[in-house]
């Protein structure tokens, strides 16, 4: 038995990591051991994160299913979200794991180097599900019916349980890998036959232990490898979407000038989201996703 979310309901629940991401940008050129002038800063973020602000910034209600402290750094990125549009009733609060952060330094050539702290996440484990599974936003006998955003700053252990998870079965699920360290993690996903697949090419090499040349490549490679559905982004080159029964479509990314990248992925999927919701068909809206990735790794919010 499945049933609709109520009226009531989020638009889409995010699932993953929401946390600050402390951010340092130049616009030099780095290496390892650079010392330049540039500007840090701190913004609520995280895969999950990420997700729900632009799907909150296009017109959506998303709830974020996630572990947040209650030290003093948690009780202002619970504000933050609030002020952001996304909604954090139905996260897991914890007196003694502190709130996850994220840290990275972009130069003009791109991300130089990362860390991410997501130890209160993995920790927190199944206990961010416990709305899907005790009545609030659905149980094992009635699962929530509607879509789901998942990242993989969860567990190895969590996603595999999630795989095969009674909660998940009628969910329009859509994952997307923390970072390429982190894309494994993912290959319990493969076959759950309503996962559509984020990924960039990369990390789809990663997700297939074999090497692409192409996002087309890439595409084809994960859907003869079981995947249902995906799509795989390569920078500034051409994307590729791609499910099972219906082919691969490719289109390419606009040329900008890049200002940012942390996000990037993020927003791409967030944006196909939201064309998807609103009818667009598959080029459609692979050309919407791509056009507000685009426009955001140029400095401006996708709209």
């Amino acid at each position: 038995m499945t049933q609709s979310p109520p009226p009531s309901a989020p638009d889409i629940l995010c699932i993953g990591s929401v946390l600050w991401d402390i951010i340092g940008r130049s616009s030099i050129v780095m290496r390892q051991g650079s010392d330049v002038p540039g500007r840090i800063t701190r913004l609520p973020g995280g895969v999950a994160m990420n997700i729900a602000m632009t799907l909150a910034r296009l017109g959506l209600r998303p709830a974020v299913l996630t572990a947040i402290g209650r030290d003093a750094a948690g009780e202002e990125l619970i504000g933050d979200c609030t002020r952001l549009g996304v909604e954090t009733r139905f996260a897991y609060r914890s007196d003694d794991l502190p709130t996850d952060q994220y840290m990275a330094i972009e130069g003009a050539n791109g991300l130089i180097a990362a860390v991410a702290d997501a130890h209160s996440l993995e920790a927190a484990g199944d206990k961010i599900l416990r709305p899907l599974a005790d009545g609030t936003l659905g149980t094992a006998g009635a699962p929530w019916a509607g879509m789901i955003a998942l990242d993989g700053n969860l567990t190895v252990h969590l996603l595999a349980d999630i795989a095969v998870s009674p909660l998940f079965a009628a969910a329009d699920l859509r994952v997307a890998p923390a970072s390429p360290g982190k894309a494994e993690r993912l290959q319990p996903l493969m076959g759950h036959p309503r996962a559509t697949l984020y990924v960039n090419l990369e990390e789809a090499g990663l997700i297939a232990h074999d090497t692409f040349d192409s996002a087309a490549a890439a595409a084809e490679g994960l859907l003869a490898r079981g995947a249902a559905r995906v799509l795989v982004t390569d920078g500034g080159r051409s994307c590729a979407e791609g499910a099972q029964g219906l082919g691969v479509i490719v289109d390419t990314p606009p040329r900008v000038m890049v200002t940012r990248v942390t996000g990037a992925g993020d927003t791409f999927m967030a944006a196909h989201i939201v064309a998807e919701r609103r009818g667009a068909d598959r080029a459609e809206a692979l050309a919407a996703a791509i056009r507000a990735a685009a426009t955001y790794v140029s400095g401006e919010a996708p709209e």
